[in-house]
């Protein structure tokens, strides 16, 4: 079985993230996306269970590497990095071709091909960067293969697999056969801590890393726009009020004041 577990490089959460030329700056205290390392584990535990090779595919900087070698540490078998200058800002169409393209590269096939012998692709459910969950769709409708998404748990075979999720109150169970997408949330696993041998034998794992051209797609232009990008505003103290009986009224005549009911 080969699995492609598609990861990203971002922002530590923790870290004070700052905008310049209106994108977000990577590079800078940046890490594997914490919800990525779910999709990883998930890879790594069907491959234990039914055989085969994991690898770990991201897009952007050079140093995104990090977060692959990461996913190394972890139990992929190998990497790939697609990095090209004419990236830089793609939006979630532009990022689902070019690596729907490296997929189908992965899986030895020429660019628009289908995955050729990838039979599925993880993802996590959202990167914490911009907590938008449209590449998971987006990157399927590219591949053109199912794509059972926010998954909570899942069943695989070599034939096909099986996800459950729950939207809301409803809880689903879906089936497709492979190939197929698959999303993973924070609920369908607990990723693995890699201990010292696993670290120490990731640096000998290959990583490979692929532009544009290496892919054999052209560049393409997003389709969204940044307008105008602000840092956000300092947080004010808060508002502490010593209840002498008038807390209520002085609370109600607040909401009113700032529109909040």
């Amino acid at each position: 079985m080969k699995i492609v577990v598609c990861i990203k490089h971002v922002p530590d959460v923790q870290s004070e993230r700052r905008l310049e030329d209106a994108r977000l700056v990577r590079g800078e205290d940046d890490v594997l996306n914490e919800l990525d390392e779910n999709a990883v584990e998930a890879a790594v535990g069907l491959v234990e269970e039914l055989g085969g090779e994991v690898v770990a595919l991201t897009m952007g900087p050079e140093d995104s590497e990090e977060a692959v070698r990461r996913a190394l540490q972890m139990g992929a078998d190998s990497g790939v990095v697609v990095s090209d200058d004419d990236l830089a800002g793609a939006d979630v169409v532009v990022t689902a071709h070019a690596l729907a393209a490296a997929v189908g590269r992965i899986g030895g096939v020429e660019s628009g091909a289908g995955v050729g012998d990838v039979d599925l692709v993880v993802t996590g459910m959202a990167a914490l960067d911009a907590m938008t969950s449209m590449l998971p769709g987006a990157l399927a409708a590219a591949l053109h293969v199912p794509a059972l998404t926010l998954a909570s748990s899942f069943e695989a075979s070599t034939e096909d697999i099986t996800v459950t999720r729950t939207t809301g109150t409803l809880t689903e169970v879906l089936s497709a056969p492979l190939p197929a997408l698959v999303s993973v949330t924070d609920q369908a696993n607990e990723p693995r801590y890699p201990n010292f041998a696993a670290m120490r034998a990731a640096k000998k794992k290959p990583v490979d890393t692929w532009d544009l051209a290496d892919l054999g797609i052209q560049p393409r232009r997003s389709g969204v726009d940044v307008v105008e990008a602000r840092a956000r505003p300092a947080r004010q103290a808060g508002i502490i009020r010593t209840d002498a009986g008038e807390a209520g009224r002085e609370l109600a005549a607040w909401l009113v004041d700032n529109r909040l009911v």
